[in-house]
């Protein structure tokens, strides 16, 4: 009873990568979301300069984790012992999801 268990089966390592996968498909489909609707607001209440440049970041930063996150889609899928997300891409990824999330405040405010 002190020992391992021999019918426990070993983890699956394809479950953690497909997690990972569909959680950057979720956080690139909310961006994608923010950036049309900053877009729709700017061009909805009227184009000041500071909605056009408010717009213009939010399309920017979502092309840019757009980037970062298509990349890790596809080490995702593609290896069966996916390498790791690197410190300045993550760094980047989370700047841009954050600043998006700014920028579609500042639209809604």
């Amino acid at each position: 009873m002190g020992g391992a268990d021999a019918t426990v089966p070993d983890r699956d390592p394809g479950l953690q990568p497909e997690r990972t996968r569909l959680a950057w498909r979720r956080t690139t489909l909310s961006g994608t979301v923010v950036a049309v609707l900053a877009a729709k607001t700017a061009l909805h209440d009227g184009a000041t300069p500071v909605s056009v440049l408010a717009t213009a970041l939010c399309c920017g930063l979502w092309l840019a984790f757009l980037g970062i996150a298509h990349g890790r889609i596809r080490t995702l899928a593609g290896a069966h012992r996916p390498r790791a997300l690197t410190p300045p891409l993550a760094a980047a990824a989370a700047l841009c999801a954050v600043a998006l999330a700014a920028c579609g405040a500042l639209l809604v405010l």
